[in-house]
Protein backbone atom coordinates (compact mmCIF):
# COMPACT_ATOMS: atom_id res chain seq x y z
CA UNK A 1 0.00 0.00 0.00
CA UNK A 2 1.33 3.66 -0.58
CA UNK A 3 1.24 6.25 1.84
CA UNK A 4 0.65 9.85 0.67
CA UNK A 5 1.92 13.00 2.39
CA UNK A 6 -0.75 15.51 2.48
CA UNK A 7 -1.90 19.05 3.52
CA UNK A 8 -5.69 19.42 3.48
CA UNK A 9 -5.95 22.61 1.56
CA UNK A 10 -3.09 21.78 -1.02
CA UNK A 11 -4.46 21.78 -4.30
CA UNK A 12 -1.60 19.79 -5.79
CA UNK A 13 -1.78 17.13 -3.12
CA UNK A 14 -5.96 16.72 -4.09
CA UNK A 15 -5.01 16.04 -7.31
CA UNK A 16 -3.25 13.43 -6.25
CA UNK A 17 -5.88 12.09 -4.07
CA UNK A 18 -8.88 12.12 -6.45
CA UNK A 19 -6.30 10.31 -8.68
CA UNK A 20 -5.56 7.58 -6.76
CA UNK A 21 -9.27 6.99 -5.90
CA UNK A 22 -10.55 7.35 -9.46
CA UNK A 23 -7.60 4.37 -9.80
CA UNK A 24 -9.00 2.41 -6.75
CA UNK A 25 -5.49 2.78 -5.74
CA UNK A 26 -5.13 2.01 -2.14
CA UNK A 27 -3.49 4.02 0.37
CA UNK A 28 -3.02 5.63 3.68
CA UNK A 29 -3.46 8.99 4.18
CA UNK A 30 -0.93 11.25 6.28
CA UNK A 31 -2.10 15.05 6.74
CA UNK A 32 0.99 17.09 7.73
CA UNK A 33 1.20 21.03 8.03
CA UNK A 34 4.51 20.95 5.64
CA UNK A 35 5.49 24.92 6.98
CA UNK A 36 5.97 22.64 10.71
CA UNK A 37 8.98 21.88 11.84
CA UNK A 38 7.87 18.40 12.82
CA UNK A 39 7.10 17.64 9.00
CA UNK A 40 8.18 14.52 7.89
CA UNK A 41 8.53 15.89 3.90
CA UNK A 42 12.13 16.48 4.24
CA UNK A 43 12.67 12.82 4.99
CA UNK A 44 11.63 11.62 1.81
CA UNK A 45 11.71 15.10 -1.03
CA UNK A 46 14.94 17.05 -0.74
CA UNK A 47 12.74 20.27 -2.12
CA UNK A 48 10.68 19.73 1.48
CA UNK A 49 7.23 20.33 -0.62
CA UNK A 50 4.20 18.09 -0.63
CA UNK A 51 2.65 16.05 -1.89
CA UNK A 52 4.67 12.98 -1.25
CA UNK A 53 3.82 9.50 -2.37
CA UNK A 54 5.92 7.06 -0.46
CA UNK A 55 5.99 3.42 -2.34
CA UNK A 56 6.08 0.16 0.00
CA UNK A 57 10.07 0.02 0.10
CA UNK A 58 9.83 3.56 1.43
CA UNK A 59 10.82 5.43 -1.61
CA UNK A 60 9.40 8.78 -2.35
CA UNK A 61 7.52 10.00 -4.95
CA UNK A 62 7.51 13.74 -5.47
CA UNK A 63 6.05 16.94 -7.39
CA UNK A 64 2.21 16.76 -8.07
CA UNK A 65 3.04 17.12 -11.69
CA UNK A 66 5.19 14.18 -11.92
CA UNK A 67 2.95 11.76 -9.05
CA UNK A 68 0.70 12.26 -11.96
CA UNK A 69 3.01 11.03 -14.71
CA UNK A 70 4.02 7.75 -12.36
CA UNK A 71 0.73 6.51 -11.95
CA UNK A 72 0.22 6.34 -15.28
CA UNK A 73 3.13 4.49 -16.09
CA UNK A 74 2.28 2.27 -12.90
CA UNK A 75 -0.80 1.89 -13.23
CA UNK A 76 -2.56 2.48 -16.34
CA UNK A 77 -6.04 1.59 -16.06
CA UNK A 78 -8.44 3.59 -15.79
CA UNK A 79 -6.85 6.45 -17.97
CA UNK A 80 -6.78 9.70 -16.82
CA UNK A 81 -5.04 10.95 -20.06
CA UNK A 82 -6.57 10.50 -23.58
CA UNK A 83 -5.13 7.99 -26.07
CA UNK A 84 -4.31 10.20 -28.70
CA UNK A 85 -1.19 12.29 -28.35
CA UNK A 86 -2.32 15.45 -29.38
CA UNK A 87 -5.40 15.43 -26.63
CA UNK A 88 -3.31 14.21 -24.16
CA UNK A 89 -0.71 17.24 -24.96
CA UNK A 90 -4.15 19.55 -24.62
CA UNK A 91 -4.60 17.98 -21.10
CA UNK A 92 -1.39 18.74 -19.75
CA UNK A 93 -1.38 22.29 -21.13
CA UNK A 94 -4.31 22.57 -19.04
CA UNK A 95 -2.65 21.06 -16.55
CA UNK A 96 0.02 23.89 -16.53
CA UNK A 97 -2.40 26.84 -16.48
CA UNK A 98 -3.96 25.13 -13.76
CA UNK A 99 -0.41 24.76 -11.65
CA UNK A 100 0.11 28.22 -12.41
CA UNK A 101 -3.37 29.40 -11.17
CA UNK A 102 -2.41 27.59 -8.20
CA UNK A 103 1.20 28.49 -7.76
CA UNK A 104 -0.04 32.56 -8.02
CA UNK A 105 -2.62 32.22 -5.51
CA UNK A 106 0.00 30.89 -2.80
CA UNK A 107 2.19 33.27 -3.16
CA UNK A 108 -0.74 36.07 -3.18
CA UNK A 109 -1.70 34.49 0.55
CA UNK A 110 1.81 34.50 1.72
CA UNK A 111 2.63 38.10 1.17
CA UNK A 112 -0.36 39.35 2.66
CA UNK A 113 0.60 37.14 5.56
CA UNK A 114 3.62 40.19 6.02
CA UNK A 115 3.76 43.02 7.80
CA UNK A 116 4.30 45.05 4.54
CA UNK A 117 2.87 43.51 1.28
CA UNK A 118 4.30 44.81 -1.93
CA UNK A 119 1.00 45.92 -3.98
CA UNK A 120 3.03 45.86 -7.08
CA UNK A 121 4.01 41.98 -6.56
CA UNK A 122 0.52 41.19 -5.27
CA UNK A 123 -1.00 42.74 -8.46
CA UNK A 124 1.11 40.53 -10.93
CA UNK A 125 0.16 37.87 -9.22
CA UNK A 126 -3.37 38.83 -9.24
CA UNK A 127 -3.26 38.99 -13.14
CA UNK A 128 -1.57 35.57 -13.16
CA UNK A 129 -4.48 33.89 -11.09
CA UNK A 130 -7.16 36.53 -13.61
CA UNK A 131 -5.40 35.19 -16.79
CA UNK A 132 -5.61 31.87 -15.95
CA UNK A 133 -8.75 31.52 -15.03
CA UNK A 134 -9.98 33.07 -18.21
CA UNK A 135 -8.62 30.65 -20.31
CA UNK A 136 -9.95 28.11 -18.24
CA UNK A 137 -13.26 29.55 -18.64
CA UNK A 138 -12.52 29.45 -22.63
CA UNK A 139 -12.06 25.76 -22.35
CA UNK A 140 -14.80 25.21 -20.53
CA UNK A 141 -17.37 27.33 -22.77
CA UNK A 142 -15.50 25.70 -26.73
CA UNK A 143 -15.84 22.53 -24.88
CA UNK A 144 -12.25 22.02 -24.48
CA UNK A 145 -12.79 20.73 -20.70
CA UNK A 146 -15.81 18.87 -19.13
CA UNK A 147 -16.70 17.07 -21.92
CA UNK A 148 -15.43 13.83 -20.47
CA UNK A 149 -13.15 13.02 -17.15
CA UNK A 150 -9.30 12.67 -16.97
CA UNK A 151 -6.39 14.96 -16.02
CA UNK A 152 -7.46 18.45 -17.18
CA UNK A 153 -11.11 18.16 -15.69
CA UNK A 154 -9.49 17.20 -12.07
CA UNK A 155 -6.57 20.21 -12.75
CA UNK A 156 -9.89 22.83 -13.26
CA UNK A 157 -12.21 21.47 -10.73
CA UNK A 158 -8.93 21.62 -8.00
CA UNK A 159 -8.24 24.84 -8.52
CA UNK A 160 -11.52 26.50 -8.40
CA UNK A 161 -12.43 24.67 -5.03
CA UNK A 162 -8.67 25.93 -4.12
CA UNK A 163 -9.76 29.46 -4.53
CA UNK A 164 -12.50 29.16 -2.02
CA UNK A 165 -9.80 28.07 0.28
CA UNK A 166 -7.11 31.16 -0.21
CA UNK A 167 -8.90 33.89 -2.70
CA UNK A 168 -12.94 33.27 -1.55
CA UNK A 169 -13.36 37.26 -2.66
CA UNK A 170 -12.29 36.74 -6.37
CA UNK A 171 -15.53 36.86 -8.40
CA UNK A 172 -15.03 33.96 -10.82
CA UNK A 173 -18.15 32.00 -10.66
CA UNK A 174 -20.10 35.54 -11.83
CA UNK A 175 -17.88 36.20 -14.06
CA UNK A 176 -17.96 32.56 -15.87
CA UNK A 177 -20.95 30.72 -15.55
CA UNK A 178 -20.17 27.99 -17.90
CA UNK A 179 -17.09 27.39 -15.28
CA UNK A 180 -19.32 27.59 -12.44
CA UNK A 181 -21.27 24.73 -13.87
CA UNK A 182 -18.44 22.61 -14.60
CA UNK A 183 -16.50 23.07 -11.19
CA UNK A 184 -19.90 22.32 -9.68
CA UNK A 185 -20.23 18.88 -11.34
CA UNK A 186 -17.25 17.86 -10.66
CA UNK A 187 -17.30 18.84 -7.00
CA UNK A 188 -20.38 16.39 -6.67
CA UNK A 189 -17.89 13.24 -8.01
CA UNK A 190 -17.23 11.19 -5.33
CA UNK A 191 -13.44 11.70 -5.44
CA UNK A 192 -13.70 15.46 -5.15
CA UNK A 193 -16.08 14.90 -2.51
CA UNK A 194 -13.96 12.91 -0.42
CA UNK A 195 -11.18 15.13 -0.68
CA UNK A 196 -12.77 18.96 -0.10
CA UNK A 197 -10.07 21.16 0.72
CA UNK A 198 -10.07 23.03 4.03
CA UNK A 199 -7.49 25.75 5.53
CA UNK A 200 -4.84 24.64 7.78
CA UNK A 201 -3.97 26.37 11.03
CA UNK A 202 -0.57 27.41 10.30
CA UNK A 203 1.12 28.89 13.40
CA UNK A 204 5.02 28.39 12.58
CA UNK A 205 6.41 31.65 10.83
CA UNK A 206 6.43 30.94 7.19
CA UNK A 207 7.76 34.36 6.22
Amino acid sequence: MYRLISATPSPYARKVRIALLEKSIAFELQTEVPWHADTATPAYNPLEKLPVLITSDGTGIYESRFILEWLEVMHPEPPLLPRDSVAALAARQVEVICDGVCDATILLFFERRREAPSAPWMARQRRKVDGGIAALARLAESGGIGQGFGLAEICTGTVLRYLAVRFAEHPWRKEYPALAALSDRLEARPSFAATTPVPQNIVEAVV
